[in-house]
């Protein structure tokens, strides 16, 4: 009787990937994670079980197939890997170091239940980041349609429906307001957790495809809605983000030294303050600087201010568990050097002689009981006001869609509460032909929803096309 042979023992551990020092990396701009080597690739692939009925897929919004493309890494056939996800995913470099992955595609992993995780997007970085020095395959595309269609906005709901749709045959123009694409992933996240260079590799990659990217276009100004379709596209897909940033509405607030994330991040990664005077963009930082917020956009300002040269105090109204920032940034951050203050909110701010902010009164919150939804709420704590020196307040508390397009759309339905465009499931609009998706038509969310949202508007943009009278 032949032996059979035991099944090798399961590791239990991820491969930790590297990362920069924290007292090095908190004076630099360079990427703080250093990626897999191949032989930590491979170790990391072996973990993987290739589950008969994957329930990782199921928890990626793109719904690339997780097993299959780790199956083909573990084979080293890189190529084929990444070619496999490229079919699902077209941002994977980008999904690769900023998609949270712990709570959807990890989260439903079979090996996690025995330990940690299958690491999928540090294995989808991989192949990304192979696939980049290597060279880039462009897979083939269905025949053209004749078919023209408009894409608003060239961040990751903008980039992915241009990606399925121009694949699928048909003539795809993309209108970006600013001087690059890439959206939020562009200006909003920060060179150490997302370097631009690898943006602009994923854009380029979408523009081989076939795509046009019309930059500096904004669309209700440049051209309305109805304009383009007059022009000739058949159908418009809105993709155009939620920049239109949230504030305290504390007296005091429009004194100098106050920023909003937006306009923070935006001067720092699009305008590269950090490498004043290479680039001409100096931004005012001083050495006490204040975060309001407690999101992955209050992270990245923290940690941008701290690579400045500032001492940052993250002010935060509810306590860490509720903390929303995923737990790798939050861990990072503080690595780095970050003070949080839970349970504070902000009640005024005060000016010197020249109008810049020196001062802010803070209030401590206590939680309330948990609503219907399980969310605990927050309320002041009578008596309980303190001071607190600044030279710089950054407010990281939301942002909505700009009503630009909206404003210049008849018939466009939108929420008169939060400015979003008004969808169905798969993206349509109340207009004919129109269709949205991403932070426009949610409010601010992750990436990989935004990119979810761009693929199910593509999916029905090109049925609603085809079956056009």
């Amino acid at each position: 009787m032949a032996e059979t042979k035991p099944k090798p023992k399961l590791n239990k551990k991820a491969v930790e990937m590297a990362k920069q020092d924290p007292k090095v990396r908190a004076k630099n701009f360079n990427e703080v994670a250093l990626g897999y080597t191949e032989a930590e690739a491979q170790e990391e692939a072996n973990r993987c079980l290739q589950c008969p009925k994957p329930q990782c897929i199921t928890g990626c919004p793109v719904d690339v197939p997780i097993p299959a493309f780790i199956k083909l890494l573990k084979e080293k056939k890189y190529a084929e890997g990444i070619a496999l996800i490229k079919a699902k995913n077209a941002l994977p470099a980008v999904c690769g170091r900023v998609c949270p992955q712990e709570v959807q595609c990890q989260a439903k992993c079979v090996v996690g239940k025995m330990g940690d995780p299958i690491s999928v997007g540090r294995l989808e970085r991989f192949l990304a980041d192979w696939e980049r020095d290597n060279g880039s395959q462009i897979p083939q595309k269905a025949p053209p349609t004749g078919k023209k269609i408009a894409i608003v906005g060239a961040g990751p709901a903008g980039l992915t429906a241009a990606a399925d749709l121009v694949k699928l045959g048909h003539d795809v123009t993309m209108f970006e307001a600013l001087h690059v694409g890439g959206g939020v992933l562009s200006y909003g996240i920060p060179e150490f957790r997302l370097p631009k260079a690898i943006v602009q590799n994923e854009v380029a990659y979408i523009q081989k495809l076939g795509v046009d990217l019309r930059v500096g276009n904004l669309v209700g100004r440049i051209h309305t809605i109805p304009e383009l379709m007059k022009d000739g596209y058949e159908a418009v897909f809105i993709g155009s983000g939620a920049g239109l940033p949230q504030f305290t509405g504390c007296p005091g607030e429009n004194l100098g030294g106050i920023y909003s994330a937006n306009e923070f991040l935006i001067r720092v990664n699009l305008m590269k303050a950090f490498a004043f005077p290479e680039y001409d963009t100096p931004i005012r930082i001083g050495k006490h600087v204040v975060v309001i917020g407690g999101g992955n956009v209050a992270m990245d300002c923290a940690r941008s201010s701290m690579r400045l040269g500032a001492d940052v105090c993250l002010l935060y109204r509810r306590s860490r568990t509720e903390l929303p920032a995923r737990h790798e940034e939050i861990e990072n951050a503080e690595e780095e050097g970050l003070v949080c203050k839970f349970l504070a909110a902000p009640l005024e701010f005060y000016g010197d002689e020249k109008g810049w902010v020196k001062s802010m009164k803070c209030i401590a919150m206590e939680l309330t009981e948990p609503d219907a939804k399980g969310r605990r709420g927050v309320k002041e704590v009578p008596g309980s006001e303190f001071t607190m020196d600044v030279d710089t307040v950054i407010v990281a508390i939301g942002q909505t869609p700009n009503p630009i397009i909206q404003r210049t759309t008849d018939g466009l339905q939108s929420d008169p509460r939060h400015g979003t465009i008004c969808v169905n499931e798969v993206g349509k609009t109340s207009l004919d032909g129109v269709y949205a998706g991403g932070d426009v038509a949610t409010g601010a969310a992750t990436v990989i929803s935004a990119m979810g949202a761009g693929k199910r508007a593509a999916k029905a943009m090109h049925e609603y096309l085809m079956n056009k009278k």
